[in-house]
């Protein structure tokens, strides 16, 4: 499904999701990642879904959500790859501005130095930009890559988008215990960062179920540290640890909302009972879908989560397009 949600936001409100990249296209393969490794990354841009079926698929649901009286703050596209890979990314944000709500995207950074790329998201509202890491082996460890990728080349695409860009411009910047977390590594994200000036620089940690294991969040000093560090050089630092809340869009059609959400976004039990219980909806909804393989149970940091792993596939809209480079 394209358009999700909304779900609820810790930087955006109530932000209806868009999927313009199918499972998962992507630049990286983030060892944080609550979609899950990327099996094959790729750094051209292409032709996903048809804009017009994204136009469509979002117009749908908003009519849907607004028969039940639930609004929407954000139209955010935050697919299950990397959204920047979408070739028509500026045609959709032109499609979906009609619509009158305003357009957030967010990116992992990675294709930033490609012209067209800037153009495109000269075109969003809000933006982020994600700077993990600014030393390459640490950018490596963290992120993953593809190889023919450059962390300064990257970083200096960064610095031009923010210097043209006119909306609002945030960062992001996820800390993952003994990867990036010590005082070098988020001095050097910080003093990058205030080359470029974000209206807020976002602290996050892994709070989800992560592409790999073995990956946690920092501890209370490091993450402290963290936050010091980058509040001496920038004006506004959040941190983005914090449980989102509950309140989850709800279509009416419960088991649809719930796999589309959970494609991108692992539900925690809290979240998804509360999903239920807004549709009118029993648990056995949810034991149907874990019978079937629709869903599964993950445990992370004391809390069950519920998540979809989609087969990796080609949308019909892809075929005859350009093939990878990979």
């Amino acid at each position: 499904m394209i358009a999700f949600g909304p779900v609820p936001s810790r930087r955006l409100g109530r932000s209806l999701g868009i999927n313009n990249i199918p499972p998962k296209s992507c630049t990286y393969s983030c060892v944080y990642c609550q979609v899950g490794p990327t099996a094959m990354t790729e750094t051209t841009p292409r032709a996903f879904y048809p804009p017009e079926e994204i136009l469509r698929s979002v117009a749908q649901r908003l009519e849907a959500l607004a028969r039940r009286g639930e609004g929407v703050d954000w139209l955010t596209l935050v697919p299950d790859g990397e959204p920047t890979l979408d070739a028509n990314l500026g045609a959709i944000i032109d499609l979906l501005r009609p619509l009158g709500i305003p357009i957030a995207v967010i990116t992992n950074s990675s294709l930033l130095w490609r012209a067209e790329v800037r153009a495109a998201l000269l075109r969003a509202d809000w933006l982020s930009v994600k700077v993990d890491a600014t030393d390459p082996e640490v950018w490596r460890r963290i992120n993953r890559p593809d190889s023919i990728l450059q962390l300064d080349t990257i970083l200096a695409g960064i610095a031009r988008l923010a210097a043209d860009y006119r909306g609002t411009l945030t960062s992001e910047t996820m800390l993952v215990a003994g990867l990036n977390d010590g005082q070098e590594s988020i001095g050097a994200v910080a003093d990058f960062l205030s080359t470029i000036q974000p209206s807020v620089a976002y602290l996050a940690a892994p709070t989800r179920p992560p592409a790999e294991p073995r990956v946690r969040p920092p501890n209370e000093a490091a993450l402290a540290r963290a936050y010091q560090s980058l509040s001496a050089r920038l004006p506004r630092v959040e941190y983005l640890i914090a449980y989102e809340g509950d309140d989850f869009g709800s279509t009416g059609r419960v088991e649809d909302d719930i796999l589309a959400v959970a494609a991108v976004h692992p539900l925690r039990e809290e979240a998804l009972r509360a999903l239920l219980a807004k549709s009118g909806a029993e648990w056995t909804t949810v034991k149907r879908l874990l019978s079937a393989g629709a869903l599964r149970l993950v445990e992370y940091d004391g809390h069950r989560f519920y998540t979809r792993r989609v087969p990796i596939s080609v949308p019909v809209a892809m075929v005859g397009a350009a093939a990878s480079p990979r």
